[in-house]
């Protein structure tokens, strides 16, 4: 019969350790993904409280932000639980994020304040689940990466 008391120090052994650069990547898509849901949430209210220049644009932008909070959800959990195709979600969000940040500096309503905002996480992020200490952590065949 096991013993109750070294229970939760057998499912400590067991449970894959979280590194830094995980942790702040997890921290990263943390505040993404709020900033995200509450742009969704700030325009579904806008959209049924104001009267918009074009209904289908504003539905239509509205539903991206909602697909985008959705995927930004589905990838966090994917990270808190340590799945190997998180990385790649997570990743190609940060590409994404990459393209708008540089189209921020550009144009005639440029926001380079938005930019920089934007960029900056993006490529700490980026740069982080591609980093060998997250690849180990969520590497679905750990033999390869001993």
């Amino acid at each position: 019969m096991p013993d109750p008391q070294n229970a939760p120090e057998a499912a400590t052994e067991r449970r894959p350790s979280r590194p830094p650069l995980l942790t702040v990547l997890t921290v990263i898509l943390a505040l993404e993904t709020v900033l995200v849901v509450g742009v969704a949430c700030w325009l579904v209210y806008e959209l049924l409280t104001q009267k918009p220049e074009s209904y289908p644009s504003a539905v239509a932008i509205a539903v991206l932000v909602l697909l985008a909070a959705a995927w930004l959800i589905a990838t966090l959990v994917g990270i808190l639980r340590l799945r190997s195709w998180a990385r790649a979600s997570a990743l190609t969000i940060q590409i994404l994020q990459l393209a708008v940040a540089i189209g921020c500096f550009q144009g005639f309503y440029a926001r380079p304040d938005v930019g920089w905002a934007l960029l900056v996480p993006a490529v700490v992020a980026g740069v982080l689940a591609v980093s060998p200490a997250v690849v180990r952590a969520t590497a679905r065949n750990m033999e390869q990466h001993e």
